[in-house]
């Protein structure tokens, strides 16, 4: 696997911690900028909707630009919207920070999915995006509790600063590397005719349903783990099955997707009866980490090695969107099902019926 590849793995475990680290600072967030906790909570949604409407919109601005300006441009963007957020007292501006960081976020992740088949051979597309999302899962495991350790101690603003250096030492290095720009035969928003193959919106409907199941499952993974008092250990066992589920795949490549939607749906629904005792719930956070950032990541490759034929410049844009546009439906329909914590498990359920949905979709050529 080229150097390259874990260049932008970095990047992305720097933007992956932004995204979740929020989780462990809320509160010392919420009093340093005098609003209530639940109003500091939309600085996660925010980030979340930004990734949505951001890579489309990025993707179209970045085609414009050669690939390595557009990915430092995206970074430097990043990086900056951290070091304000750091300097502010200001909620709003915060609120801003946040939704500037997301769009780059976006830009950043559609570019760098859409570069990987100009970056490796046709047969390790599959890997290279396993590597690239690596970055997601080790954000979990290291970048989250590392940055909720640092804010405790230093304040929320040091997570800040830290996302900001590691961004730019990303930045630095991604200067002397080099990229091939797809050739612009035709206006870019005419890629997005893409969608029309049957094929290509089968895939993507598959990888929205997926990660749905997989963040409607995840929201809730450290409400069941309250009343044992090991929530930070069951989200970092999550963690680590779901690196090891993104490895897996990208070694394994497409074989995955042949059955690997129906265990992942057996084993959201073994989860809900596991997840009542500590060591069952440990058991579950491990399988359905590993399951579900399998198959995830298994969809994301499936989407640019589709789509990159006939849309080599939005392919990444499509990708990205359908893991977001996920991340903010799943939550949401577990929302109006889980009723209250004592009932955290539905969302197990929630995350069974999203990928039973995407088993029995077809994908036509």
């Amino acid at each position: 696997m080229p150097p390259i590849i874990f260049l932008l793995a970095t990047a992305v475990f720097a933007q992956g911690t932004s995204e979740f680290v929020l989780s462990g600072l809320l509160p010392q967030i919420a009093t340093s900028t005098g609003v209530s906790l639940g109003t500091a909570g939309l600085l996660t949604s925010l980030f979340a909707a930004g990734m949505v409407v951001g890579a489309p919109m990025l993707a179209m601005l970045g085609s414009k630009l050669p690939r390595k300006l557009a990915l430092l441009s995206f970074l430097g963007l990043f990086s900056g919207a951290h070091v304000i957020a750091a300097l502010t007292a200001s909620f709003p501006l915060l609120l801003a920070t946040r939704a500037v960081a997301a769009f780059a976020n976006a830009g950043f992740l559609a570019v760098a999915l859409a570069s990987l088949p100009s970056l490796v051979p046709a047969g390790a597309v599959g890997r290279a995006t396993s590597v690239l999302l690596s970055g997601v899962t080790l954000a979990c495991i290291v970048g989250v509790p590392a940055g909720t350790v640092l804010g405790q101690y230093a304040g929320w603003q040091a997570a800040f600063w830290a996302i900001a250096a590691v961004t730019a030492a990303a930045a630095a290095a991604l200067t002397t590397s080099s990229f091939d720009n797809p050739p612009a035969t035709s206006p870019v928003y005419r890629e997005w005719r893409v969608l029309a193959r049957p094929s290509v919106a089968a895939t993507v409907l598959k990888g929205v349903l997926v990660n749905a199941g997989t963040f409607a499952a995840f929201t809730y993974l450290g409400t069941m783990s309250t009343s044992t008092g090991w929530v930070p250990v069951v989200l970092a066992v999550f963690g680590v099955g779901s690196f090891v589920g993104v490895t897996i795949a990208g070694k394994a490549g497409p074989k995955v997707l042949k059955a690997g939607i129906a265990v992942l749906t057996i084993v959201w629904v073994a989860a809900f009866f596991a997840a009542q005792s500590l060591p069952g719930l440990l058991t579950a956070a491990l399988l359905t980490g590993a399951t579900a950032f399998g198959v995830g990541s298994a969809l994301i490759a499936a989407i640019v090695t589709t789509a990159s034929t006939d849309a080599p410049r939005v392919a990444g844009a499509i990708a990205t969107t359908a893991f977001n546009l996920g991340a903010v439906i799943g939550p949401a329909v577990a929302g109006a099902v889980v009723v209250d914590s004592a009932h955290a498990r539905a969302a197990f359920w929630v995350s069974a019926a999203f990928s039973a949905v995407a088993m029995f979709l077809r994908v036509k050529k």
